[in-house]
């Protein structure tokens, strides 16, 4: 396949990753002029009136399609989820306290490396031992009643494993990195003390950091704290104390409105339910291929396989790039092969890649 300066490839990258096409027509009709302002969204001020709305709709609309009570906050914040996994201790964690961590991969252990540089932490389960390729169990969990907050990555996008289902943590704070699989199915925000995610997979472009957080935990947030590592401050200022990403937030808002026009977070699940479960079959079908996660704990977002035959799959990669299937290949950590297929990855790359996957099949088999 040759690719012309017009053709878009099936994006398959675990992120920054593919957005909704009608986002970024929009975006490129607006990007000279925003209407009824007279400038780009990039020029104008993240306090004048058009932002105004732009920041107002983009949280109302979040809302709408999350189903996000009254109860939580919704900010806008940068330094992408890695930054989170030292502002939640510093702000969540009081002296002489102590919160649960639960290890599913990598960024699971990235956060609580960062909160022991701050305070008390437990490791309440891990699945290290038998290289992450699942979630814990219930009954694994070893979770302790008077922690402050219990942790966990809701699907990790490197080992393709996924929670099904929450666990029940009890009447503990439950905060969750939610960055490879936010809004892309139904959730109860109401059970969570605070979901947070970097923009760049299911929400927008990279540097937009989406935390939503049960307003009451707000009062732990020390003074002292450096301002803005302050989650009581950006509530205050409405993610305004400084000059946020406004680009970012009005991409984030965008896709907002195209997740609600898509039927909402029930759509949108189910639809990402049946893509996965299209590749997944092809895996199975007939041992050329091979997941790496448990089949109870498997991603809807992350597809994570290797090939029978290890020595083939940058055959595979190549193969697939050339003919417009972009970004399978495994993150260098573990290897392999990785299909990312987020709210905005259509149908139609899912069967491209399926064809694919027979043909190479065919061919190697």
């Amino acid at each position: 396949m040759t690719l012309t300066a017009t053709h878009r490839v099936f994006n398959f990258s675990s992120g920054p990753a593919v957005l909704p096409e009608p986002v970024l027509l929009e975006a490129q009709r607006d990007l000279f002029e925003f209407p009824g302002a007279g400038m780009s969204v990039m020029e104008m001020s993240h306090r004048s009136r058009p932002f105004d709305r732009i920041l107002e709709e983009a949280e109302s609309t979040l809302r709408e399609v999350a189903a996000i009570p009254d109860s939580h906050a919704v900010l806008f914040l940068q330094g992408g989820a890695s930054l989170q996994f030292s502002m939640l201790p510093m702000n969540l964690l009081p002296p002489g306290g102590s919160a649960d961590y639960v290890i599913t991969g990598v960024w699971g252990q990235k956060a609580i490396a960062e909160a022991r540089k701050l305070g008390a932490v437990r490791v309440a389960a891990s699945t290290e031992a038998g290289g992450f390729r699942r979630v814990p169990r219930q009954d694994e969990l070893d979770l302790d009643p008077s922690a402050a907050f219990v942790h966990l990555t809701t699907n990790n996008t490197i080992y393709g494993s996924q929670w099904p289902a929450m666990p029940d943590v009890g009447d503990v704070p439950l905060v969750v990195d939610a960055s490879s699989d936010i809004f892309s199915r139904p959730i109860d925000v109401a059970r969570y003390g605070v979901v947070y995610a970097g923009a760049q997979k299911n929400l927008g472009p990279s540097g937009v950091t989406l935390v939503v957080i049960r307003k009451d935990l707000l009062a732990r947030s020390s003074s002292s704290l450096p301002t803005m590592l302050n989650y009581a401050v950006h509530a205050e200022h409405g993610s305004r104390y400084n000059t946020p990403n406004t680009f970012g937030i009005y991409i984030l808002g965008l896709v907002a409105r195209w997740m609600r026009a898509e039927g909402g977070l029930e759509a949108l699940g189910a639809r990402n339910a049946r893509k996965a479960a299209a590749v997944y079959a092809e895996i199975d079908r007939t041992g050329f291929y091979r997941g790496h996660a448990d089949a109870d704990s498997r991603s809807l977002m992350n597809i994570t396989f290797r090939l029978r035959d290890e020595s083939l799959e940058d055959a595979f990669a190549q193969a697939a790039t050339r003919e417009g299937l972009d970004g399978l290949k495994g993150h260098r950590s573990v290897g392999g092969l990785r299909a990312s297929m987020y709210n905005a990855f259509p149908e139609s790359g899912v069967e491209a890649l399926v064809q694919f996957m027979r043909e190479f099949e065919r061919i190697h088999g």
